[in-house]
């Protein structure tokens, strides 16, 4: 999906497993997609126990397949692979968002542009009611991101010091 500057592409579980065994990253993942792999390459977060967390989600909710995204930035004839975005549902209609840009990327509006993309996206897919997404309580730069995707302060998060966004339908 091109979305701006950006290209949204869905994970596949061959990605999936491409890049599980090649951590740290040795540039297979952006081969398969055709794109430059940038040097800061993987985002904050994306660790092996999320690797297998979306593999789980795969088997277990095939449905969710087309929520978890790499964004890709367009650098003149060159894809670069600059974070991802992705989402997994939660309970009863509600569906936990995240993202995750490249510090060389970051405060460039790509991140915000990909999760709004993204929650728009879900809010379509049927079943889907809502959708949150969590931050520390001091992170103002991903307040921004959920506050421009919509979202409105839900509460505390799950986890001791966060806070939880939320927009729905």
């Amino acid at each position: 999906m091109k979305v701006g500057k950006l290209r949204l592409v869905a994970i596949t579980p061959r990605m999936m497993q491409v890049e599980e065994t090649e951590l740290p990253a040795s540039g297979k993942l952006a081969e398969l997609l055709g794109a430059k792999l940038a040097a800061e390459w993987p985002p904050e977060h994306w660790e092996p126990h999320v690797l297998r967390f979306i593999a789980q989600q795969f088997e277990e909710r095939p449905e969710t397949v087309g929520w978890h995204r790499y964004v890709l930035l367009r650098e003149g004839l060159r894809r670069t692979l600059i974070g991802c975005v992705g989402a997994f549902p939660k309970e009863d209609g509600v569906v936990e968002m995240g993202y995750s840009t490249l510090p060389a990327y970051q405060r460039r509006g790509f991140g915000s542009e990909a999760a709004r993309t993204l929650v728009e996206y879900l809010l379509r897919q049927d079943g889907v009611t809502a959708v949150t997404a969590q931050t520390t309580v001091g992170s103002a730069e991903s307040i921004k991101v959920m506050e421009r995707c919509g979202m409105v302060y839900w509460g505390v998060g799950d986890e001791p010091g966060t806070v939880r966004y939320r927009r729905e339908r």
